[in-house]
């Protein structure tokens, strides 16, 4: 799960986020949780209707908010698919073969909500070299 977790999220990008929004960080992740949600019902829902179109937005929406907190995989599915979801309007095809990136877009986003909780619940036991102090490489040094 380790090897997940470093894959799914770049903590230092996370860390950075987190000290940049300040005390507003956790209200922040609140919206993204919300509008991600949102966006993937919306490009599910898009895609079976086989209405292309409507899947540009929702994706480009979630790309760019995933980025701003490192989900680096959950941005280029979504970006993956909003670039198919626009060369289908291009040419006018249904969006059916995006089946399996759609799958896994619900996957990767419910997994890295669940590593963004892990690190952000004050109850959850931390592991050495993760979260704060392994993101920012200072294990020497306690934050509180």
């Amino acid at each position: 799960m380790v090897e997940d977790e470093q894959i799914l999220v770049d903590w230092k990008i996370f860390t950075a986020a987190r000290q940049e929004l300040g005390a507003g960080f956790i209200r922040i992740l609140g919206y993204f949780r919300e509008d991600g949600a949102e966006s993937v019902a919306r490009v599910e829902q898009a895609l079976r209707a086989g209405d292309a179109a409507a899947m540009v937005l929702p994706a480009h929406r979630l790309k760019g908010e995933s980025r701003l907190f490192g989900a680096g995989p959950l941005a280029e599915l979504a970006e993956e698919i909003e670039g198919a979801a626009r060369r289908c309007v291009e040419t006018r095809e249904v969006p059916g073969h995006l089946i399996p990136q759609v799958v896994a877009l619900r996957q990767v986003f419910d997994k890295t909500l669940g590593l963004f909780d892990r690190e952000c619940n004050p109850l959850v036991e931390r592991r050495q070299g993760f979260g704060r102090r392994g993101a920012m490489g200072h294990q020497d040094i306690d934050p509180f």
